[in-house]
């Protein structure tokens, strides 16, 4: 997917997207603050793309498409159009950005496997959040498997795609409660 594309789809997704949970609610608290992020992490990606900063682009859409979905799939948003920017492989990087490529995604696919590490479920085994946090570590897990795959393969922007992604998953859910930091605080939004 082209990045200017891919930042489109995020900005027409995060646009339609409401919250469900009941005003002056924990629930819509939350809501609102991982909604926050979505934006904030959308208007970084459009300010790289501007400023001709094609790799952080890329890496701040997918990051906030990470947060975005979690979002989605734990009942605290719902969008009227749901969209994947996986739903076909990265636009190639131009010429010159392939070194600052190449060293961003290293410490992206580095940084997403040093997090998955540095969490555990929040909430107490064979519970409804227990199970969910366990989907959340699933999901991150693939996603950090995928970027050392495509990383193997020499798909660089794929591999940089998913590590962003894999992380957004794992910031949201740290943000939301669901996981707590056991090691590394500092790779993570809170």
């Amino acid at each position: 997917m082209n990045v200017a594309d891919c930042g489109r789809l995020l900005a027409a997704q995060h646009e339609a997207t409401r919250i469900i949970a009941l005003k002056n609610t924990p629930l819509y608290s939350t809501a609102s603050d991982l909604l926050g992020m979505v934006t904030a992490y959308l208007q970084d990606g459009n300010l790289f793309l501007a400023s001709g900063d094609w790799v952080n682009a890329l890496a701040g859409y997918y990051y906030a498409f990470g947060w975005h979905h979690f979002g989605i799939a734990h009942g605290f948003f719902y969008t009227l159009t749901p969209a994947c920017p996986f739903s076909s492989t990265c636009e190639l990087a131009p010429a010159g950005l392939r070194d600052r490529l190449e060293e961003k995604t290293q410490r992206y696919v580095r940084l997403l496997a040093t997090a998955c590490a540095g969490v555990v479920p929040a909430a107490e085994d064979g519970t409804v959040m227990g199970s969910a946090a366990q989907r959340i570590l699933l999901i991150t897990g693939v996603y950090a498997e995928r970027a050392r795959l495509y990383q193997v393969q020499q798909q660089t922007e794929n591999a940089l795609a998913c590590a962003s992604y894999g992380h957004g998953w794992l910031d949201a859910a740290v943000r939301a409660g669901l996981m707590r930091i056991i090691s590394n605080r500092e790779l993570f939004a809170i």
